[in-house]
This record gives C-alpha cells, structure tokens and sequence, in this order.
C-alpha cells in the first residue's frame, strides 16, 4: 500500500484516467486486507496485556490484601511518579516445559518491570509478583531484571528493586540459579556506578537474599517481609532449633541484630516514601553531584543551644542526634539503620540544601566507643557516600575502642580497620568537628586531618589526647600515692585534655564556638565544592573485610 501510495503522484502527471482509478482501488483493497489480517493479532496482544496487568488473577490478588500488601504494580504505582512507568517486556514468558510448566503460562513471568520518574528523575525498577508462581525466580525472570539494570548503567539511574518471591523456581533447575548469578554479577557491576535499593516485602531466601546484600540501601516491611539464607524448616532439620521467619529473619532482626536492612517500616507505603526520600540524597550516578534543593534554613543560623549542649562532666552522656538535628538544616535528616549500633549515627542530611553524609559517634550509648558493629556500619556508609559524592561531616566524641576479650576475640582490629580504610579512601570532601572527646587510636579514625581531613574543627571543650587524664597518670605514676596521682591528673588535664596542643600543631584548623558551627560547616562545603583528589591508580584497594 506504501509504495502504491508513493507512486501515485508521479503516475497522475503521465497515466490515463482510467488507469489511476484502478491503482486507487487496488490501494484500498490492499489496506483493508491488512487491517483484516492484523485484527486477530492485535486483539491476542490486548488479550495477553489485559492479563499480565492481573498478575495471577483476582483471588491471589485478594490473598495478597489481605496480608497488608500491595500487589506488584500497585506498589509502582505508588514509588513512581504519576504517569510515568514505562513498561519493559510484559508478554515475556518462562521457557520452561518439565513437570507441567509448557501449560502454565503468565505474560510476565512473575516481575513487573521498566522505568518512571521519582521527583521527575529517571529510575529503573522491577517489581517482583507474588501472586504469579510465588515470585518465583526463572531464567526468563532474571533476563527481564538484567535487562532494566543494563539499560540503568547506560543512561547512568538508580536501580530500585522490589522483592516479594519464594525463591529459584525448582522447576527450572540450575537455569533459575543461573539467573541469579546474572543478577548478582550485575549488582556488582553497578556498585559506586548507580544508586541501587532494595525493599524486602515479602519473602526473600536463599540465594535471592545476596542480591540485597549487594545493593546500597535494603528496606523491609515489619511482620510480612523475611530474609535468610536457610528457612525454618532446614534449621530444624540440621539444628533441631525450632524458629519462625520472623524470629529467624524478619525485619526486627535485620535492622536491629544483623545490620542487614537500614530500615524497617510498617507497611508497603511507608517503605515504598522512604525508597523516594533516600533518592533525594543521591545523584543519579556517580557521574553527577547530589541535587541541591532551596532552603528556608538560613546558613548563618546560630544555635546558641549548642554552647551549653555538652555536660561539665566528662563522663556524662548526651544526645549526639540533637547536636546534628540542630546543625543541619531544619527537617532534612534522614538516618539510617538507627537500631543497629546505636553508639555511632548515620544520616543523611542537608547543610544549605547541599546533601551530606553525617556519621557521628553517640555518648548515649556505650558512651560513643567504637566498637565491631559501628565500625562496620560508619564504614559501609562512608564508602556509599564517597562512591556517589555525597561530603562527609563527622562528629567526634569517643573515648576509644571498646575494649575486652569478646570484642579482641571476633576481630576489632580487623573491622575497626575498616573504618579507618573508608575514611582514609574517601575523596570527597571531608569536614570534622570534635566536640568532646577524642582519644587515642579512635581519634585517628574518625576523619583527621592526618587522614586527608579538609576541614578539622574542635570545640573549646574537646580533649583531643592519647587517653583520659585519670587513666593516663595511674599509667605514669603507678605505685605512687593516690594524692600524688591525682596531683598529677589535674596537670595533665590542663595541658593535655584541651584542644590547644592540636591546634598548635595544626591536627584541627582552629577551636569554634559551638554556636557556630552550622555556619562554618556551610561555608566550607561551599569551598570545597569542587575539590579534586584522585587516588593512586591501582587494580583494586585491598580493604580489611
């Protein structure tokens, strides 16, 4: 019909009546023999879509409300921006034909995937069924996951992923399993190249649990979301440990015991908000800076509070979390994993709209030492911040590692390493202010400048030394009279326990009224906006894990 059409305006300048008369019908009879031919294939597509769009039909659907959760696309409808998920491979379907399955096709496969908008920024995303052979994962399910995460790292977007499944599809064999390698393969290829999240809402075993591993951030829903590796069944087969999957890996246990989850929420919306606050904080890639937003917050907002914030006592504790809620801009702080490793915090956080990374050591619990599982958790979430340029504010106040035999025995030394390593790596820029204490190897850790610190500040309270004054001079005097030690003691306070003897050697940059210190810290993410320091190239670090 096309080329009949191409052809007729040269035909009229030279052809006969007669003959452009029968072109004309020959064109329409040719038009109305394709639309004929093509309505039984466009009504099979409809037909097809209509029922990918019911996932594994109205009853299972129903099962899933009843549980409290949202069925698959319900839950991108809610995560994307209103009118802007566009789908990828709806008709996909398993190729599986053993044990029956050549019979039992859903267009879909199981997985809801393809690309929206969150706050008007691009985002890839897969949203697995529940209500379509459990979620289950097939060979054509890990080719449609793998295809949103490739098209993800070409344009350079977050990757957010939605898991609600049983597991690998048995039917399928080593197919599924090879599945998830693909999957995991990818997970790692995207590491520090795009923001990639993960929600846990609904189960999530065996293998499927490492590619949450292997994300950034990991949300779980409370009392319908599990992760492990075995479930109760097998422990009681090996173990004879009787366990329910709440007990065993429900969200309780992952954000307050493991460290696997950064959150735990109470329904599928909450999680599904909490997925588009944290992308907020990011870029889209590490190819780009965070997105800054406009503030009411004024930069110059002194928080005359802070004077009078730390106790006269050294030993007595205080919240560090309203030290950094005051700093930072008014309602921009969002922390993450708060119930694990309560003794050091880390949030994300805005200072004149410019989006940061907190980590701060908490003297409300464990009076702020570093210990295994802090270390761990601060490492982690400075490595996540220099990967997508995110600048780093830490607050000190720790009185050391934490010391005893359980903590030696399962690896201090190797896992506070870490932290030192994440800070030591980090290029971006670097801002650190002491507020009380900072004692020994601890203090080296926590951003000094003797590890590219930028800008290193301390308040004039701060005892910034190799341990306190009391436990240093029973060491010096030892076996001298109790008087004559706490003689000694006092001396060593007012030389030592001040932060005068750093700034004298340029370890902090200058001593601040707390007062200002939002200001300061606003100025200086403005000078160091466009800080440049390159590693030495190399294959790889070879970080203590």
């Amino acid at each position: 019909r096309r080329m009949l059409a191409s052809r007729l305006p040269a035909l009229r300048a030279c052809a006969h009546p007669s003959m452009l008369g029968m072109l004309a019908r020959r064109a329409a009879l040719a038009s109305r023999h394709l639309l004929s031919t093509k309505t039984p294939v466009i009504e099979r597509i409809a037909a097809l879509e209509e029922r990918a769009l019911g996932g594994g039909g109205p009853k299972r659907v129903a099962a899933q409300h009843e549980r409290g959760k949202l069925s698959a696309r319900e839950r991108l409808d809610v995560l994307l921006d209103d009118g802007s998920f566009r789908e990828l491979d709806m008709l996909k379907v398993h190729r599986c034909t053993d044990f029956g399955m050549a019979d039992k096709q859903f267009p879909g496969d199981g997985v809801v995937t393809g690309h929206g908008t969150v706050n008007g920024r691009t985002v890839f995303v897969y949203s697995q069924d529940f209500t379509v052979f459990g979620g289950s994962l097939s060979e054509a399910h890990a080719e449609k996951i793998c295809k949103v995460m490739d098209r993800a790292m070409l344009v350079g977007a977050p990757v957010v992923g939605l898991s609600d499944s049983g597991g690998a599809r048995i039917q399928e064999g080593i197919a599924s399993l090879g599945g998830y390698a693909d999957v995991f393969q990818r997970n790692v290829n995207a590491s520090g190249v795009i923001p990639q999240i993960s929600v846990i809402m609904g189960p999530c075993a065996g293998g499927a649990v490492y590619s949450p591993a292997l994300t950034d951030l990991t949300f779980m829903v409370r009392n319908t979301s599990y992760m492990f590796v075995t479930g109760p069944d097998v422990v009681k087969s090996v173990t004879n440990e009787e366990v329910d999957s709440e007990q065993l890996g429900g969200a309780v246990v992952h954000t307050t015991q493991s460290g696997c989850a950064h959150h735990a929420l109470d329904d599928d919306l909450q999680a599904l908000a909490a997925v588009r606050l944290a992308l907020s904080y990011l870029p889209q890639s590490n190819r780009e800076l965070p997105q800054r937003v406009q503030t009411t917050d004024l930069p110059t907002r002194k928080v005359l509070t802070l004077n009078e914030v730390v106790p006269e006592d050294p030993n007595q504790a205080y919240d560090m979390r309203s030290v950094v809620q005051q700093v930072c801009d008014a309602g921009s702080i969002f922390e993450l994993s708060p119930g694990y490793a309560p003794n050091i915090l880390t949030s994300f956080a805005r200072l004149d709209g410019r989006p940061v990374g907190v980590v701060a050591n908490q003297p409300a619990a464990l009076a702020g030492c570093l210990d295994i599982d802090s270390s761990i958790k601060a490492a982690r979430f400075v490595r996540m911040c220099d990967a997508f340029r995110l600048p780093l504010v830490t607050f000190v106040d720790v009185p050391g590692f934490l010391p005893g035999t359980n903590q030696e025995s399962n690896g201090i030394i190797r896992n506070g390493a870490k932290l030192l390593f994440a800070y030591a790596e980090a290029t971006v820029p670097k801002l650190t202010v002491i507020t009380r204490k900072a004692y020994g190897g601890a203090y080296d850790v926590m951003a000094s400048k003797h590890l590219r610190g930028d800008a290193n500040y301390a308040w004039p309270g701060a005892e910034i030394a190799v341990m306190g004054a009391q436990g240093a001079c029973e060491i010096l005097f030892r076996g001298r009279p109790r008087e004559e030690v706490d003689a000694e003691a006092d001396k060593y306070r007012h030389t030592f326990s001040n932060p005068i003897k750093a700034a004298e050697r340029g370890f902090v940059d200058a001593v601040i009224e707390p007062s200002h210190t939002r200001r300061i810290l606003c100025e200086d993410l403005e000078t160091f906006e466009n800080k440049l320091l390159d590693n030495p190239s190399k294959r790889h670090a070879n970080m203590p894990l």
